[in-house]
């Protein structure tokens, strides 16, 4: 008789194309999938709220999904380690199977348990799905590590495209109960309910990846080039948290993003999808760089940014978590996050932009307020973007860019539909003044019912010169070279 073979879950929460699965079921004998919350082992970077409440949702998809084929999901917490050798005591499992994580504090905790269990006597093997091309094997044509974009992306475009993805194999339950904690137990949920617009916004697990993937390329990719921008449209695939769950892989979006591009007659559409095509390809640039450049999620890539004068104001702060700044585009951005757990790419970094530069508050400020309020908190991409915004990280050119909020909005929101979604307090306002409502003429406040420093405040700092200031500040870090 087969022992069963224990398959570890992570970021991994699916059924279809997840080697570690189907390594099991390959055994023969039983396999029982466990989830172990294990948030002392992340820590730092253990996930925020939105994060936990998109974790809640997934594993009871995910566990749903399992019990259609008589196969409970069994829920430990505590020390990994410890978790997987109490089930393996308990069942007899003489195998475990995971699929491997890239960050930092995954890395070195992975490859002890592996070890430790091997001199157990436990097979123990881990395999790739988290990415299209596991990042030690992505290097320059001299060797070592991409830290600019576009010769990384050239390189991947080389490679032979990532296996096709697997079908969900037969599995066998174990004969026995497993003792299970239930999903409440982890206490992932806040007993205050403040999730309601993001159960509005969102259906997490598997079912609703794949949902969401054919949705987005029958209605959207097309127009993605030029649409992916505009905040105003649906038009970005809202794949992100998907993906860092692990509820679909990178893999199983690039073959059905490639078949649709075969089967289209059109150049134009056919363009635009390798244009999404390329965002997947910057998700894999973002984990590459945190896997060759390991302390990037707190300390700068370009190492005279340890020397920039940031500045530290709660105050500001808090107005801008709160989209209280005084500039619509910002303001929009961040209570569209507060109350979706998401927001638009293009907003990202606008309101980014405003943080770092025209506040000159630290980077990681604003990346451990995106940790704890994004459903599609991901450490490579929150560390990589806020440092490209910054200026500090990679291909971050030209680092000290300031984006202009005002104009920014006029461009990416041009009939002002987001803004005013979000800032609904300056619905009433004409375009040409929504932007800059602190520059509108009396008569125009007047007539939308805004009166600023009450109903809306004023900006908490000049664009101009919190621009200059900015500059200033880049110049600091240029002379001390």
């Amino acid at each position: 008789m087969i022992s069963p073979t224990i398959v570890w879950l992570r970021r991994d929460l699916r059924l279809k194309d997840n080697p570690a699965l189907c390594a099991a079921a390959a055994r023969g004998g039983a396999v029982i999938p466990v989830y172990i919350w294990t948030p002392g082992e992340e820590a730092p970077w253990a996930p925020g709220g939105a994060g936990k409440w998109w974790l809640h949702h997934s594993l009871a998809a995910l566990a749903k999904s399992l019990a259609k084929l008589k196969i409970p999901l069994v829920i430990r917490r505590g020390g990994a380690l410890a978790a997987l050798r109490q089930v393996i005591s308990e069942t007899g499992a003489s195998a475990v199977h995971w699929n491997r994580l890239y960050d930092p504090h995954t890395i070195p905790r992975d490859t002890a348990v592996k070890a430790a269990l091997r001199a157990d006597g436990i097979e123990a093997e881990s395999h790739a799905s988290a990415l299209l091309f596991e990042p030690h094997l992505v290097e320059k044509q001299a060797g070592g590590p991409f830290q600019v974009f576009t010769p990384f992306w050239k390189q991947i475009q080389s490679l032979d495209d990532p296996p096709e993805p697997l079908a969900i194999p037969a599995l066998k339950p174990h004969a026995a109960p497993v003792e299970s904690l239930a999903l409440e137990d982890l206490k992932l949920l806040s007993p205050i309910d403040w999730a309601g617009g993001m159960r509005a916004a969102w259906r997490p697990g598997e079912e609703g990846s794949t949902e969401q993937l054919a949705r987005f390329v029958s209605a959207a990719i097309d127009g993605y080039a030029e649409n992916r921008n505009r905040p105003d449209i649906a038009g970005t695939s809202r794949l992100s948290p998907y993906l860092h769950f692990g509820e679909i892989t990178p893999r199983a979006i690039w073959h059905f993003t490639k078949a649709a591009i075969h089967r289209s007659s059109k150049a134009e559409a056919r363009a635009s999808a390798w244009a999404f095509l390329r965002e997947l390809g910057w998700r894999e640039f973002n984990h590459h760089l945190l896997y060759h450049f390991p302390t990037t999620d707190r300390l700068p890539l370009r190492k005279d940014f340890e020397r920039f004068p940031w500045r530290e104001d709660a105050v500001a702060l808090r107005a801008w978590q709160r989209g209280q700044t005084g500039y619509p585009i910002v303001d929009a951005g961040m209570r569209e996050l507060w109350t979706t757990g998401w927001m638009h790419n293009r907003v990202r970094m606008i309101v980014a932009s405003f943080l770092v530069k025209h506040l000159l508050i630290h980077w990681q400020e604003g990346a451990a307020w995106f940790w704890d309020t994004l459903v599609d908190a991901d450490l490579a991409n929150n560390s990589a973007g806020w440092q490209w915004v910054s200026g500090c990280g990679a291909d971050a050119a030209p680092y000290f860019r300031v984006f202009n909020p005002i104009t920014q909005g006029e461009k990416f929101d041009p009939e002002g539909d987001y803004t005013r979604r979000w800032v609904p307090e300056l619905a009433g306002l004409p375009t040409r003044n929504l932007f800059a409502p602190f520059d509108a003429p009396a008569t125009e406040l007047g007539g939308a019912g805004v009166v600023l420093g009450t109903d809306y405040p004023k900006p908490i700092v000049d664009h101009r010169e919190g621009r200059e200031r900015a500059l200033d500040a880049f110049a600091t870090i240029r002379s001390r070279h």
